[in-house]
């Protein structure tokens, strides 16, 4: 991820457009991410480790 929140690269979850600084209400944002494409890609990244955490939630249940 980006050290420098306000340069970074941030993907707004209301209007699913990326984001160049801290220009949206942080409520509506997810990131930061190092680069335009990361952020882009931000739903695909989200759900991959949504589907990794409800895994390992299931092996720990085991």
């Amino acid at each position: 991820m980006a050290d420098d929140k306000e340069h970074a690269f941030w993907y707004n979850m209301r209007t699913g457009e990326v984001e160049h600084g801290l220009q949206s209400a942080s409520l509506d944002r997810v990131g930061p991410f190092a680069t335009r494409d990361e952020a882009a890609h931000a739903l695909e990244k989200l759900r991959a480790n949504s589907a990794k955490w409800s895994e390992d939630d299931a092996q720990d249940a085991r």
